[in-house]
């Protein structure tokens, strides 16, 4: 491992001590001083962004019984993470990550037990809103860890790839397990162990991470007076085919959810998770890599077998086996996408870049589950597979077009 003009190079893989074999790119990342540390923290502080919405619907339904409320709580703290997430990312670059994420984590935290508060005393419904609208706060921790690998590797593009290609394992790693535990917890214990388990993790996580200030990224004199990423030439087009993309998994969800109408759901859709997991850290050990339309091309075409799977053949374990082949599909777009947000976002200004990619697919994730939830109301489980394979296929073509300014995002490619 080298330095070159203040960040890290890794040197040429050399082989380990009674190895036999050079350490491979994913060992060769964790042997940068502080990258364990960090990642660790992260990881820890990740984990909850998959239970936080689970285990608000339990708890909420639970005690009011009543899961048009739950929905509409949950409904309106994604709304409001979109509008302050990208203003909470622009103070991380402005500020430094330590400085203001441990406090934004603690009002999140104290957002969540409030909520508990409310639910568990039978506070009026608009305490509800308010106590989860608060959580909005929680930083982008995901985007925060690629922005110090960003920071880490910056001379270094293969090594880079290799770093977002595991950031985007890990998420699908988080949010396949994350509802898990969080049901587990609230079924063996009580409703609001989720809620509680998810504020504790998250809390911790960030400390964690936070203490770890040797893999800071140092805060830039352009984060308050560049530009922002929203006027960098097609960014707009970028954050299109993202709130597209984020339809694709909010619609996904929602069909696969009344398809099985059961238990075997939460099975179902972890084997998607696990295949773009596995998909994702096969794609960080890829010498090539492919370009953004081919990529959503490929997801265009997978998302169609859970449709023929359901439509054909009418059996779960059918769908299941075409969500897992459609999955490997979604973390190489991911990496891909985010890579590319990389490069157009300017300099100093890196967490609100990827920010408000983020924002675009919260966004499209909850258009994506109302219109599949309509979908699937009118026309049936089976047919609601139409939405997600459409969204995917819309990506694809704002990708596209118009030439002008979709050009420089289909030609940018991880070297």
């Amino acid at each position: 491992m080298t330095t070159s003009g203040g960040t890290l190079v890794l040197a040429p893989a050399h082989q380990e001590p009674g190895s036999g074999r050079p350490p491979g790119p994913y060992a060769r990342l964790f042997h940068i001083p502080g990258a364990r540390a960090f990642t660790a923290g992260n990881l820890i502080a990740r984990l909850p962004m998959g239970m936080f919405s689970v285990s608000a619907v339990i708890m909420i339904a639970g005690e009011r019984g009543s899961y048009a409320l739950a929905g509409a709580v949950t409904a309106t703290g994604l709304a409001a993470t979109a509008v302050v997430a990208p203003w909470t990312a622009r103070l991380v670059d402005r500020y430094g990550q330590a400085r203001v994420a441990v406090p934004a984590t603690v009002l999140a935290a104290l957002g969540s037990l409030a909520l508990l508060l409310c639910v568990r005393h039978g506070a009026p419904d608009w305490t509800l809103f308010a106590a989860y609208a608060a959580t909005a706060t929680t930083p982008n921790t995901g985007g925060m860890s690629r922005a110090r690998w960003a920071h880490l590797l910056k001379d270094d593009p293969a090594a880079r790839h290799t770093a977002n290609s595991f950031e985007q394992a890990a998420d699908e790693l988080c949010f396949m397990l994350g509802p898990v535990l969080a049901a587990v917890l609230c079924a063996a214990f009580f409703p609001e162990a989720g809620t509680l388990a998810g504020a504790a993790l998250l809390l911790t996580g960030v400390l964690l991470f936070a203490a770890q200030r040797s893999t800071e990224p140092p805060v830039s004199s352009l984060a308050s007076r560049g530009r922002s990423p929203l006027r960098t030439p097609t960014m707009a087009a970028m954050l299109a085919v993202f709130l597209a993309t984020g339809a694709v998994f909010g619609s996904m969800e929602v069909v696969t959810i009344a398809y099985a109408d059961g238990p075997e759901a939460g099975v179902v859709l972890a084997l998607q998770a696990a295949g773009s997991c596995l998909a994702g850290l096969a794609y960080g050990r890829a010498h090539r890599t492919a370009r953004l339309r081919t990529c959503l091309a490929a997801m265009t075409a997978l998302m169609t077998l859970p449709l023929l799977a359901a439509t054909t053949t009418g059996s779960l374990l059918a769908v299941a086996g075409a969500l897992l082949v459609a999955g490997m599909a979604t973390a190489p777009t991911m990496v891909t996408g985010m890579t590319t947000i990389q490069r157009l976002t300017p300099e100093g200004r890196l967490n609100e870049g990827m920010t408000l990619a983020v924002t675009a697919l919260l966004g499209g994730i909850a258009a994506g589950s109302a219109t599949g939830g309509w979908t699937v109301e009118h026309a049936g489980p089976a047919l609601g597979y139409v939405i997600p394979a459409a969204a995917a296929g819309l990506a694809l073509l704002l990708s596209l077009v118009p030439a002008q300014v979709g050009a420089g995002m289909t030609k940018a490619r991880l070297s």
